[in-house]
């Protein structure tokens, strides 16, 4: 698989994003450690190089997955994790605490469940707006010294805390949403980006499954599912945007590919700079989406995807909107 590169780390250009082995768009799933297990291997096998997660995620239980999954291949991945959203000075899961003393806290925990000596890229999952971005990357950038931490990120941060992120310790890279649907980093974020030599890891590049071309109604999604609260998935606004998947769908089958393909070969064309990680917990799905490597879309193809009409609704409803840094 050809590579990508964030910052001076140089990672496959698909990733795979562990969110969902732990269950994260429903609380009452039945999980299988076991296919997760085998879908990471399977992507190691095929050339993924990159592996995303977070303490959150659980919280706890996809790291220790993957620290499962990696256990006698830590030569062959990329590990990236994130800090912050679990506060361990008693708020617990779900409160955001990017204070140094919850970040020396957080990396340990963290280490031990993926059963390595180091974190490739360390990211805050959300910019806290109760402690100044400053005293937090000071922080990261001791563990780096320290030698627990190789590369730091930060996601869905605004231009202004990334460029007073950067001036403390050089950023690797920042993780943020970006698909065909969801195309508002272009404006601001990547020209920044590049000026500043930060790399762009895009998560839900599929749409939070949207953009597969297989979700044709939310009546099929467990009652917790959050996506039920998503304003894209929401009336209206959902059926307009089965509309821009069927677009996508015709384009797929011009290209004899799916529709994930298609959405993934049309991020990889923005940039050797842009390594999105499409999440699973299935072998046949990471099959699937590492595919997308061989792709090549015609120029008449790549102006349609262009050219496509714009979601409708916001990405995220209000509440995680707010923890969204602007």
């Amino acid at each position: 698989m050809k590579t990508a590169r964030l910052g001076d780390l140089t990672v496959s250009r698909i990733g795979l994003g562990a969110m969902t082995m732990a269950g994260t768009y429903t609380t009452g799933v039945t999980l299988d450690d076991g296919e997760s297990i085998r879908t990471i291997r399977r992507a190691l096998d095929l050339g993924v190089t990159h592996i995303d997660t977070a303490e959150i995620y659980g919280p706890f239980h996809s790291e220790e997955v993957v620290g499962r999954a990696i256990a006698g291949r830590r030569d062959d991945v990329i590990i990236a994790t994130k800090y912050g959203l679990v506060s361990h000075a008693g708020g617990g899961p779900g409160n955001i605490d990017s204070s140094p003393d919850n970040i020396r806290v957080a990396v340990e925990g963290s280490l031990s469940r993926l059963g390595v000596d180091h974190i490739d890229l360390y990211y805050q999952h959300r910019v806290d707006p109760a402690v100044p971005i400053e005293d937090t990357i000071g922080a990261v950038a001791d563990l780096v010294e320290a030698g627990k931490v190789r590369h730091i990120g930060l996601s869905e941060a605004g231009v202004a805390t990334i460029r007073r992120a950067h001036a403390v310790h050089p950023i690797a890279a920042l993780q943020t949403e970006y698909s065909l649907w969801s195309r508002e980093p272009e404006t601001e974020l990547f020209p920044t980006l590049r000026e500043l030599n930060i790399g762009f890891v895009p998560y839900s590049p599929l749409g939070h499954g949207l953009l597969t071309g297989r979700i044709r109604s939310v009546d099929d999604f467990a009652d917790d599912d959050w996506r039920k609260d998503n304003p894209r998935f929401v009336g209206e606004n959902f059926r307009r945007n089965l509309a821009l998947v069927d677009e996508v769908r015709h384009i797929a089958e011009q290209a004899n590919a799916t529709p994930a393909q298609v959405a993934l070969a049309w991020i990889l064309l923005q940039g050797e700079d842009i390594a999105p990680i499409p999440g699973t917990r299935r072998v046949d799905r990471v099959e699937e989406n590492t595919a997308a490597d061989g792709i090549e879309l015609s120029p008449e193809q790549v102006q349609l995807l262009d050219d496509l009409t714009p979601a409708a609704g916001a990405r995220h409803n209000d509440a995680n909107m707010a923890t969204i840094d602007s």
